[in-house]
């Protein structure tokens, strides 16, 4: 997984690299929302570019995207596509209890609080 400490800039994006680093601090079984995860990573209003960041992640960063879902827990892909299936899945095995394609209210949190 991706180590701020260790890892030197890979794109040059600033954005994009705060927004993985805020997604490598989603605790397994805890889920975030696109636009938690913006505003954590120093860019509120910008869910959209959350969900781009983690589209363009280079695979190799092994980042834990499937705990980032939609508002109000909703898994963001179509519910017959393999995205939507394997996310769920990802998340059942950390714990997270998935129903109807949304997360259960006390798995997702808030990044931005302390």
């Amino acid at each position: 997984m991706l180590d701020p400490a260790r890892t030197q800039s890979l794109t040059g994006n600033a954005a994009l690299e705060a927004i993985w680093y805020t997604v490598c601090a989603i605790p397994r079984g805890q889920v975030s929302t696109y636009g938690a995860v913006a505003r954590a990573a120093g860019l509120p209003g910008r869910a959209r570019q959350a969900g781009y960041a983690l589209r363009v992640a280079p695979p190799s960063l092994k980042l834990p995207w499937h705990r980032v879902v939609g508002a109000g827990g909703r898994i963001a892909f179509p519910k017959s596509s393999r995205a939507h299936a394997e996310q769920a899945r990802r998340l059942r095995a950390e714990g997270v209890a998935v129903r109807a394609g949304r997360v259960a209210a006390s798995a997702i949190t808030d990044l931005a609080e302390p």
